[in-house]
């Protein structure tokens, strides 16, 4: 019994272990992010290159494509250093598209956006760790709906229907908020069967962190939407 009881204990302080790094990581892409995005769009040369260059958005979105595949498939087979450059390298590029919402939106409601959407990933972040239910089947479905909105998102580009924008506007964030808890409790079990914080423990981490992390920012733009939509009204 004593046994079982000191590895339980080790066991969660692994987990919570792990759960710092990845929080930390996260929280630093964010804030990478959000400084690139804002102080490029203060810089009047580069918004005026990339109003003059508008594929250079497109470019700089294919780019961040490749580099979160590549990140994604094959982090564990990279040194520790090289998956953290390319994650900040990813939080960098997601900041230069970013730059066109300080011109979309006024900062009161990006700012308001951001904590609300920290709240919800705060809470739903918290439910995924420590729920015991078994999720797999809650994030099949999410999953599967997720495709559906990327289909839905691409028939909206061309038919730009104002009732579709809104349906995936709302579909969105529930969708999201339940990646959130799901993404969480997936990686937690990730820790658990792995059973170290080593540096492949670390790696781990850092996908989660990279995981959280577009999860975040996706409700985050969903949300932003809503609220942004609200304030012109």
């Amino acid at each position: 019994m004593t046994n079982y009881t000191t590895a339980q204990a080790q066991s969660q302080s692994m987990i919570a272990s792990l759960f710092k790094s990845l929080y930390m990581q996260m929280a630093a892409a964010l804030t990478l992010t959000g400084i690139t995005a804002y102080f490029l769009s203060q810089s009047y040369d580069f918004m005026a290159f990339i109003f003059n260059n508008p594929s250079m958005l497109w470019i700089v979105f294919f780019a961040q494509l490749g580099v979160v595949i590549w990140l994604s498939t094959r982090v564990m087979r990279m040194s520790m250093g090289a998956a953290t450059l390319l994650f900040v390298l990813y939080s960098v590029l997601t900041g230069v598209t970013f730059t066109t919402i300080f011109l979309a939106f006024d900062l009161g409601t990006i700012a308001t956006t951001f904590f609300v959407t920290a709240g919800t990933f705060l809470a739903m972040s918290l439910i995924g760790y420590a729920t015991k239910m078994d999720l797999s089947r809650v994030g099949n479905v999410l999953y599967m709906m997720l495709i559906g909105l990327l289909i839905a998102t691409v028939v909206n580009f061309f038919v730009a229907s104002s009732t579709l924008y809104w349906i995936i506007t709302y579909a969105g964030v529930i969708i999201f908020v339940g990646l959130i808890a799901y993404d969480t409790h997936k990686i937690k079990q990730l820790f658990l069967e792995y059973g170290s914080a080593d540096e492949s423990g670390q790696k781990l981490a850092l996908l989660g962190a990279l995981t959280l992390y577009l999860d975040f920012i996706n409700l985050f733009l969903f949300l932003l939407r809503i609220f942004g939509g609200s304030s012109r009204d």
